[in-house]
C-alpha cells in the first residue's frame, strides 16, 4: 500500500509563503492575490523565529502590516511544522510539468533573456527574481524592464536606468559564489521611425537589449517593416522581442499579429546576428509557428525567453521550449543554451 503523504513540514513560514507565491504564479493567478503572500513573507523576514512562534501562540500575527487572514493560516501551520493546507492544495494543482514536450531544450536552457520586476511593470523586487532563477537552476537572468515611452509600465528613464545598474552589482556581490549572475539589460521599445527608446550611452552599458514594439501595432505592413528593420540594423539590438505583438488568450483579450515583411525582417535578423525572441508566455505565443518555421529556415538564432513579471512566471520557458522541440530547432541555435561568456560575447557583436 502506498503510503499517505507527509503532512509534515520544515521549511518555515517564509518559505512556505514563498512557495504559495510561486504557484500561484505559475499557475497564472490574479497578482493582487499573490502579492498578499509576498508581502506577508517580506514582513516576516527580518523578524525573529521567537517573536514569530510568540505571535502564533497569542494569536496576533495579523497585528503585523501585510499579514492577514489567509497569510497568517500559512505561517500557523508551517510553524507548528505542518504542511499548509494552501500550499499542499497548490502543490497537487499547480507543480506538475507545465508541458509534454520540450524536456531535452529546456535542460539545455542556462538562462533567461528577459524578465521584468517591480522597477518597471513586474510584481517582484529584483533580488527575489535572481532568488528564483537561482532556485530554477539558472546560471544568468537577464534583467529587462521596459524603456522610458512604456510610460503605462513605468519605464525606467535613463537616470533610473542608471541606478537600476548599481542595485544589480549589489545584488551579484550579495550572491557571489553562487554560480549565478544577475545580467543588465532592457527591453528597449523600438520607436515609430525604428530608433531605440534609450540613450546610446545607457544601452552601451547594458549586457544585453530586447527591442520590442509595444505600440502603433495596427500600422501598415511596409511602416511596420521598415520601423523593425531599423531597429534590427541598430548595432545595440540583440533580440528581438515577441514579433507580431499577438494576444491569443488571457484577461487583457485577444489581439491579432501585427503586419510586416516577415521575410525581410528574418534576413535582416539572420544577417545582424539578432536572435529572435520565442517568447514563452502562453497568452502570446509569439511568433506564431510559421513565422518559427520561417525564421529557422533563413537561419535564424532564437533565444527562448520567459518574459516573466513574477517569479513564478519564470518557469514559463518551457512552453517556449516544446515549441522550439516541434520546429525542430537546434539547441546551439538558441543563444540561452550558451554558457555566459559566449552569451556576452555574442551580445557585443564577436559572434557566437
Amino acid at each position: 500500500m502506498t503510503p499517505p503523504p507527509s503532512t509534515s513540514y520544515d521549511q518555515g513560514p517564509v518559505a512556505a509563503l514563498r512557495r504559495v507565491a510561486f504557484l500561484m504564479e505559475r499557475g497564472r493567478e490574479e497578482t493582487r492575490r499573490v502579492r498578499a503572500f509576498r508581502n506577508a513573507a517580506a514582513t516576516l523576514l527580518p523578524l525573529p523565529d521567537d517573536e514569530v512562534a510568540a505571535r502564533v501562540d497569542a494569536g496576533t500575527l495579523t497585528e503585523l502590516p501585510g499579514i492577514g487572514p489567509s497569510t497568517a493560516a500559512v505561517i500557523e501551520e508551517a510553524v507548528r511544522g505542518e504542511l499548509p493546507e494552501r500550499l499542499a492544495r497548490l502543490e497537487k494543482e499547480y507543480a506538475g510539468p507545465l508541458t509534454a514536450g520540450g524536456k531535452d531544450l529546456r535542460a539545455a536552457l542556462r538562462g533567461d533573456l528577459h524578465s521584468h520586476s517591480d522597477w518597471s511593470d513586474g510584481g517582484s523586487p529584483i533580488e527575489e527574481m535572481a532568488f528564483t532563477a537561482m532556485e530554477l537552476g539558472h546560471e544568468y537572468l537577464v534583467l529587462t524592464d521596459h524603456s522610458p515611452r512604456l510610460t503605462v509600465a513605468n519605464g525606467l528613464s535613463a537616470a533610473r536606468l542608471a541606478k537600476q545598474l548599481g542595485v544589480v552589482d549589489a545584488v551579484n556581490q550579495h550572491l557571489a559564489g553562487g554560480g549565478f549572475t544577475l545580467l543588465k539589460g532592457i527591453e528597449v521599445d523600438i520607436l515609430d521611425d525604428g530608433g531605440l527608446d534609450q540613450t546610446e550611452e545607457m544601452l552601451a552599458q547594458l549586457d544585453l537589449r530586447v527591442a520590442s514594439i509595444h505600440s502603433k501595432l495596427r500600422q501598415d505592413s511596409p511602416g511596420m517593416t521598415k520601423r523593425m528593420l531599423g531597429a534590427i540594423r541598430n548595432q545595440f539590438t540583440n533580440v528581438l522581442g515577441h514579433c507580431t505583438g499577438r494576444m491569443v488568450m488571457g484577461n487583457r483579450g485577444t489581439r491579432p499579429s501585427s503586419e510586416f515583411d516577415a521575410q525581410a525582417v528574418f534576413e535582416a535578423c539572420a544577417e545582424h546576428d539578432v536572435a529572435v525572441e520565442i517568447n514563452s508566455r502562453p497568452e502570446r505565443r509569439d511568433p506564431p509557428t510559421r513565422l518559427i518555421e520561417l525564421a529557422r529556415d533563413l537561419g535564424c538564432l532564437f533565444s527562448i525567453d520567459s518574459d516573466s513579471h513574477a517569479p513564478g512566471q519564470l518557469d514559463f520557458l518551457a512552453y517556449g521550449c516544446e515549441r522550439a522541440e516541434a520546429a525542430g530547432i537546434g539547441a546551439d541555435r538558441i543563444v540561452n543554451t550558451w554558457p555566459r561568456e559566449r552569451l556576452l560575447a555574442w551580445a557585443v557583436g564577436e559572434g557566437g
